[in-house]
């Protein structure tokens, strides 16, 4: 069924209209995201593992494109926001579950690929989590890492390895492992992020907004491997240290303690001999 609309008119009798279609350019889109993914399987399965991460954040660039394209466009639709999450699960679950067995969890054998495979099964729920909370949660913060953002700390993990050189292999493999499970408690987790949703291209914002992104742009191309990669663990690790510091807040004060009148000692009275 593609993107079956009913529409319901009251005229003595229900008629029920089945429109059929699709709207083309924000489901191109996320079938471009959607082959960046498959790709990247491909790539990992080949030892291109620069090729493979690159695709992951290609794929993440498009992902953040659909959706906006069809807001502004008036094309969104059940059916987009389905097909959305399905290639979501194959570019930011899967193929980076693929991308860092392949890499770096293989010595670990079976520890490793189940690893792997609880990053994909964490992913898969944070998809569900958010497609059931959509209409429910604070549009403002994510509830839970996003899978896009998962997936964009492990290219760019990839990336700075192969930009920092050959090291050694342990520390690699036991990083990665560690991120790994990191990544895939934070995505189930009830840990806020920034959604950045508030973001909007068409107003009017501050004029030093503009200076700050197009000086952001400028450190990016001059070091985009680094730069990236320390975007995105700030992104990352934001989302701990906010929720901490909110918790922070919503706790009562101290009152400092105030003895009562009946707390203080009376003094002894002298006993006097009848």
């Amino acid at each position: 069924m593609l993107d079956n609309e009913i529409q319901q008119e009251e005229t003595g009798r229900k008629k029920i209209r089945i429109k059929k279609g699709v709207y083309l350019l924000p489901n191109l889109i996320t079938s471009a995201s959607l082959f960046g993914g498959f790709y990247s399987i491909i790539a990992s399965l080949d030892g291109n593992y620069e090729r493979a991460a690159i695709a992951i954040i290609i794929s993440a660039v498009l992902d953040g494109l659909d959706g906006r394209i069809a807001r502004l466009t008036g094309s969104s639709s059940k059916f987009g926001v389905e097909y959305d999450s399905l290639a979501d699960l194959v570019a930011f679950g899967l193929a980076p579950g693929v991308l860092v067995f392949t890499w770096a969890l293989r010595p670990f054998g079976r520890y490793g690929w189940l690893a792997a495979f609880l990053y994909v099964v964490c992913g898969a729920l944070r998809l569900a989590r958010f497609n059931v909370q959509i209409t429910t949660i604070e549009s403002k913060r994510f509830n839970g890492l996003p899978i896009p953002a998962a997936a964009a700390m492990v290219c760019t993990a990839v990336l700075m390895f192969f930009h920092i050189g050959r090291g050694e292999e342990m520390v690699k493999h036991v990083t990665v492992l560690i991120l790994i499970y990191a990544l895939a408690f934070l995505m189930i987790s009830n840990v806020k992020f920034y959604s950045f949703k508030e973001l909007n291209p068409s107003q009017r914002m501050p004029f030093r907004l503009l200076v700050g992104l197009v000086f952001l742009l400028i450190v990016i191309a001059a070091q985009p491997v680094v730069m990236l990669f320390v975007l995105t663990l700030g992104y990352v690790i934001s989302g701990p240290i906010t929720t901490l510091y909110d918790r922070r807040k919503k706790l009562p004060a101290k009152v400092p303690y105030k003895p009562y009148k009946s707390d203080k000692k009376e003094p002894k009275e002298a006993h006097h001999k009848h």
